[in-house]
């Protein structure tokens, strides 16, 4: 809830500050990259929680999914923004594991 809230500060922010909407999807997107990398390396240090905290970005993502995409038809910004987010951290995770695979 506390992430919500700094993004939609951020945003609004960034907005008033007359970012283009181009960037503020840059933005958002190597920030969610960003975040892909600290979910995957801090719970690495302690290896028995790996499967419980992947259950948990999962089952985080899907309901970021599904409120998305429920609310398409009222096409917000930050709607858009949360969702570029999403999709850098499932980005940022594929690239991690592929770092990992090989």
């Amino acid at each position: 809830m506390i992430i919500v809230l700094i993004i939609k500060r951020i945003t609004s922010t960034l907005i008033i500050n007359k970012f283009t909407f181009f960037s503020l999807n840059l933005i958002s997107l190597i920030l969610g990259f960003f975040i892909a990398s600290i979910l995957s390396t801090l719970p690495s240090q302690t290896g028995e929680w790996g499967i419980i905290n992947a259950a948990i970005i999962v089952t985080i993502n899907e309901l970021i999914s599904k409120t998305i995409y429920r609310l398409k038809k009222s096409n917000t910004k930050r709607l858009k923004l949360i969702n570029n987010i999403r999709i850098g951290i499932i980005y940022g995770l594929f690239v991690d594991a592929f770092k990992l695979g090989s």
